[in-house]
């Protein structure tokens, strides 16, 4: 059995990302030098070249960027949670990252752009597919 589409949650960019989902935290990478968020994951700030990345907690809230209902399966494990939210959000303490996401716990017609939204930590798992993983989804706020 394939693990795909479960993501590696031992790859080194990543893992400090999957172990705080563990805990209930949304982590992003925040440069020292600069102070600026490195999203995606990278060993060298990309806007000033520090070289030093360490993950910081975020709120966990946001903003609804964009959204797409998806009603056709890209990968056939995917089939049987049909249909699905895939969502942007724009996270509070930097609009500029944007967290590609699930959206949970409402309908597609109850979205809008720019309305708030929370984290929420979900175990993922598809049928026939050996694992699951904890993963930060998103919700509209309360």
């Amino acid at each position: 059995m394939s693990s795909a589409p479960l993501p590696d949650t031992d790859w080194p960019m990543i893992r400090e990302c999957w172990l705080a989902a563990l805990r209930g935290e949304l982590v992003i990478p925040r440069c020292l030098a600069c102070e600026r968020y490195v999203w995606y994951p990278e060993e060298v700030c990309p806007h000033c070249g520090g070289g030093e990345v360490p993950w910081v907690a975020m709120s966990g809230r946001g903003r609804l960027f964009s959204w797409s209902e998806v009603k056709h399966p890209l990968h056939p494990p995917y089939a049987d949670q049909l249909p699905y939210l895939s969502g942007l959000i724009a996270l509070e303490e930097d609009p500029r990252v944007r967290c590609v996401t699930r959206i949970v716990d409402c309908e597609s017609s109850a979205l809008e752009i720019e309305m708030p939204m929370q984290v929420v930590f979900r175990e993922l798992s598809f049928a026939d597919i050996e694992g699951s993983v904890v993963a930060p989804l998103f919700k509209p706020a309360v």
